[in-house]
């Protein structure tokens, strides 16, 4: 279920960003294509009317007879005698434009060559054939490719004929699939990327839910084992009473008291459950009021004290007197009440339980230590889990079900504190609460 769920949003994210990237780059190279045209058109333009203006290479025309291209195409400054204005008969006029390689050639009415305009030496079946490619289309204006260049051009009529010049734009259609060709390696490259990233951060987005998911299965698990127990007992001695119909309640007196108990059992554990279900659905609107914490300490211990010397157990304490804090006093009584219950629960015999309220910084800290077995460390970290108990027999006899120190958890983190133990093996172990602290309400 979480890998179907997290290849979804492998899937969602992967189809979302090939999208952006799609449009990015689209919108990118289309910019840069109609600036590439536009730029061939211009500097078509410019050679064109060089031509015009220059006249003509030569009067008779010149049709060379080397099939050869100078090494360097990609500049006419370069070129030897001066350039595209330096023709076999001298030096022309006029500057010449900044591209690379051109040459001008008019024709007849019917396409046949009249006159050559070039500094290079091509030969007669070169300049055919790009004539014939500029007589195939219907526009003036268009590109083709001849002997694996790419070349423009641009036909203008005259009195004998079409006037065509011709420009190589070989290396504009290159940058253009080079660029092309970057944005799918560097797409594909991202992709991967962005692949294993989402994947890592998918994995980690899922972990909260598993976790939750997985939590809430133990916790039916847990809730379903606790309430199967008393259910049996109490099935169980149901049984008896029907088999033994005839007696008198008197003498069926023991088995209607573990029916009582099992149920005093389940109803403890239903109320605890209910308990931590309103407040975990109550958590923003939670009403926080400030509160003497000292006060509150003092009012649970001497409702346990009694309860505590009957024990044997020794009880020391020292609490700051008037320490504020804000939150629910009742709830925050109920901490306290929890984990002095859960301390004389685990202390040994004769043992001692000792607690302590300061202020520590801007917080308020208190500890609750009793000595006894203490809490092994691969423990600690989940004893504040539901049902989850160091020692699940021991637990069931003293009464517990795993659920008060997750009560406490839920509270004091809800009151924006921190409750966390610490233990050592055979010797003693520690519940500290640590609360911001609040200052003391002036009195009127």
């Amino acid at each position: 279920m979480f890998n179907r769920l997290r290849n979804r949003l492998l899937i969602v994210n992967m189809v979302i960003i090939s999208l952006i990237m799609i449009v990015a780059f689209s919108t990118i190279y289309t910019i840069t294509y109609q600036n590439n045209h536009k730029s061939i058109n211009d500097d078509l333009m410019q050679v064109s009317e060089f031509y015009r203006k220059s006249g003509g290479m030569n009067e008779g025309g010149k049709f060379g007879g080397n099939n050869h291209w100078p090494k360097d195409q990609g500049s006419e400054l370069n070129a030897p005698n001066g350039g595209i204005g330096a023709g076999v008969g001298g030096v022309k006029s006029g500057p010449p434009p900044e591209r690379s390689v051109s040459f001008s050639i008019n024709t007849d009415a019917n396409w046949s060559i009249t006159k050559t305009d070039s500094r290079y030496d091509m030969d007669e079946d070169f300049y055919k054939l790009a004539v014939q490619h500029a007589a195939s289309s219907d526009a003036t204006r268009g590109n083709f490719t001849l002997d694996g260049n790419r070349w423009a051009y641009n036909v203008d009529n005259t009195m004998d004929g079409y006037s065509i010049v011709f420009l190589d734009v070989t290396n504009s259609y290159k940058f253009l699939r080079n660029l092309l060709y970057t944005f799918l390696a560097v797409g594909l490259i991202m992709l991967i990327v962005i692949y294993f990233t989402s994947r890592y951060f998918a994995n980690r987005s899922i972990a909260p839910v598993k976790e939750a998911f997985d939590k809430q299965q133990r916790f039916i698990a847990d809730a379903s084992h606790e309430l199967r127990t008393p259910l049996a007992v109490i099935n169980t001695n149901a049984d008896v009473l029907l088999a033994n119909s005839d007696d008198l309640i008197r003498t069926q007196e023991k088995w209607l008291q573990h029916i009582k108990s099992e149920t005093e059992r389940m109803r403890t554990l239903t109320s605890d459950l209910l308990y931590l279900t309103q407040m975990e659905d109550a958590r923003e609107n939670i009403i926080s009021t400030s509160f003497n914490m000292s006060e509150a300490v003092e009012s649970v211990i001497l409702t346990l004290e009694a309860v505590i010397f009957e024990k044997n157990i020794e009880l020391s304490y020292d609490i700051v007197p008037d320490l504020y804090t804000r939150g629910s006093s009742e709830q925050m009584k109920q901490v306290i009440l929890i984990l002095l219950d859960n301390a004389m629960k685990y202390t040994n015999a004769s043992g001692s339980i000792s607690l302590t309220l300061k202020k520590q910084g801007h917080d308020l800290l208190l500890s609750v230590t009793n000595t006894g077995e203490g809490i092994p460390q691969e423990h600690l970290a989940r004893i504040f889990d539901r049902f989850y108990r160091v020692d699940a027999s021991r637990s069931r006899q003293n009464g517990g079900y795993g659920l008060g120190l997750a009560i406490a958890k839920t509270i004091v983190e809800q009151s924006k504190g921190r409750i966390y133990a610490k233990s050592v093996p055979n010797d003693k172990t520690s519940f500290y609460v640590q609360l911001p602290a609040d200052s003391q309400p002036r009195k009127a």
